[in-house]
């Protein structure tokens, strides 16, 4: 049964603009229930998996609670890892983009705790950390709990089973008693449980049955690419093994409409369903979809629910979704009659802890496959021309041009001559021109350390790591007194950005360039949007032209 919308969930303006930016159009059911109970003010114990949507549902009435005027710590989120911290801390980021005023500040082991210190002292109006981190903080003095109203304890049971209970209970205790506790839990174990007694205030229990999942039918794979190079990768793919149909899921509208565009300007039979596409008009292009007038269609989640077409080839996954159980959906609309299908992933940084949730979901892995490389595609590409030649010649296509052709020998004109001739024409017609990227130089995915497991990189390859960032533009440079120093402080200490975000700082006489890893560029810009430094106000932008 379908969820209500976020309209109807008593969420303010300035969040359902933030839920609409980014495409989700329904809530999923961990949401739908929790926000009500939350924005209510009472204790909650959410049993459900991991990646449900678990931080939507009570990110979202977090923010609706906050007094932004008041420069104090009024929310503590806890998460096992620093990775959940920093993704929640994104999240609570994107959720609260039309905030003014908004900070979100991630605390976590393994970074400088000076820069924590600042920040804090700053003042935060969130704060999102591991237990260990927070505890030494609250017992150096450096966070002042008195103010907090609600506090989230996000995967308890994995918590209690790194070993953190007693830092979990000390923390708690420190906590006003008067708070709001959310418990987010996979599963209700009996520590859990007595954590819920002790700390608890009769809260309501909502439980999201694990659904039983079977893709045993479905051949799936992932390609470690960045977001620019998406496009490039799919095409390379649909180049090698052109399916009769298949579908292309995005995480949002406006990745929809970007990733059609990029498809259609490369010669691809293309069309997009999403929210905005009206039902007269989706009716249409699903009928199109169906006779293969177009090869291809890129969907939210939202907009593909009732497609039921047996002959998709396969699934791409260009953006990898937030919900183990939308990935299940998507993939399996392939696969189905009895026919084998595939589902290929696009996967790139903090991704790989998300591919690895819905590998844990649906009890099965997901194969990590090599990109194809330029050569490859010429090669297949040239195959297929050679095929579809010689094709068209046993049919007789060319009887006709006979006289043409003679024509030709008379003058002079080889036969492989008139032939490659021919093929060029081919490739002209049926052909793209294609493009380097950056993953060409590591067709296996990023360089990992010895022994490493999959998703920890080797930071000292900055070949690899340099194709992460982007550059943006700060307005003041040299002339101003501004040193590599002040920018590293001000975009640490504005945005709340995990260490290892910034790259490269080129000082100019009247600007500066700063390498920024790629998925928090976009944070970077909006969170500086009205920021001074040394006392100057600095326009921040992505520079143009963008590297890549």
């Amino acid at each position: 049964m379908d969820t209500p919308p976020f309209s109807e969930l008593g969420l303010k303006p300035e969040l359902l603009q933030a839920v609409e930016t980014q495409g989700y159009e329904r809530p999923s059911a961990i949401q739908a229930r929790a926000i009500p109970l939350i924005l209510g003010g009472g204790d909650i114990v959410g049993l459900s998996q991991t990646g449900s949507g678990k931080t939507a549902a009570f990110g979202l009435p977090i923010l609706q609670g906050l007094d932004l005027r008041k420069r104090a710590v009024q929310a503590l989120v806890v998460c096992p890892t620093r990775e959940l911290a920093v993704q929640v801390c994104e999240q609570m980021h994107e959720l609260g983009a039309h905030l003014r005023g908004l900070s979100v500040i991630p605390v976590y082991g393994g970074a400088p705790i000076e820069r924590q210190f600042r920040q804090l002292q700053k003042g935060a109006h969130v704060v999102v950390g591991t237990p260990g981190r927070i505890l030494d903080h609250l017992r150096r003095g450096t966070f002042e709990p008195g103010e907090v109203q609600v506090a989230v304890l996000d995967e308890a049971d994995r918590m209690l089973d790194l070993g953190f209970r007693e830092d979990m209970e000390e923390l708690l205790a420190g906590l006003p008693p008067e708070r709001q506790t959310l418990f987010f839990s996979a599963t209700m174990s009996r520590e859990v449980e007595r954590l819920i007694q002790r700390f608890g205030r009769e809260p309501e229990v909502i439980r999201i049955e694990h659904q039983t999942v079977t893709v045993s039918t479905i051949d799936q794979e992932y390609y470690e690419c960045r977001q620019r190079s998406k496009v490039e990768v799919l095409s390379r793919l649909l180049d090698i093994d052109p399916p009769r149909l298949a579908i292309v899921f995005c995480n949002t509208k406006r990745a929809v409409d970007d990733c059609t565009e990029a498809l259609l300007a490369r010669g691809y039979t293309a069309d997009r369903l999403h929210g905005d596409i009206s039902q007269i008009q989706r009716e249409r292009v699903l009928a199109r979809f169906r006779e293969g007038a177009i090869d291809l269609l890129v969907a939210t989640d939202v907009a593909a629910r009732g497609i039921d077409i047996a002959e998709i080839d396969v699934v791409f996954n260009y953006d990898l979704p937030q919900d183990p159980e939308d990935y299940v959906h998507r993939i399996g609309r392939t696969g189905r009659a009895g026919r084998s299908g595939k589902a290929v992933s696009f996967v790139f940084g903090k991704d790989i802890y998300r591919l690895q949730a819905i590998e844990r979901y649906i009890s099965s892995r997901v194969t990590r496959a090599r990109i194809p490389s330029q050569e490859r595609v010429e090669g297949r590409r040239a195959d297929m021309l050679f095929d579809l030649l010689r094709d068209r010649l046993e049919e007789g296509e060319f009887d006709n041009y006979q006289e043409y052709l003679d024509r030709l020998l008379e003058q002079g004109y080889a036969a492989t001559d008139v032939l490659s001739a021919m093929f060029s024409l081919l490739r002209e017609a049926y052909g793209r021109e294609g493009e380097a990227i950056a993953e060409d130089r590591y067709p296996d995915g990023p360089p990992r350390e010895k022994g490493g497991r999959r998703g920890e990189r080797k930071e000292s390859h900055a070949a690899w790591d340099n194709a992460g960032f982007v550059q943006l533009f700060i307005s003041l440079g040299k002339k101003a007194g501004i040193r590599p120093g002040d920018i590293v402080g001000m975009m640490y200490g504005e945005t709340g950005l995990p260490q290892g975000s910034i790259g490269k700082i080129t000082l100019k006489t009247s600007y500066s360039l700063v390498d920024v890893r790629e998925e928090f560029a976009e944070q970077v810009v909006n969170a500086l949007a009205s920021t001074k430094l040394k006392g100057k106000a600095v326009k921040v932008k992505f520079a143009q032209p963008s590297r890549d």
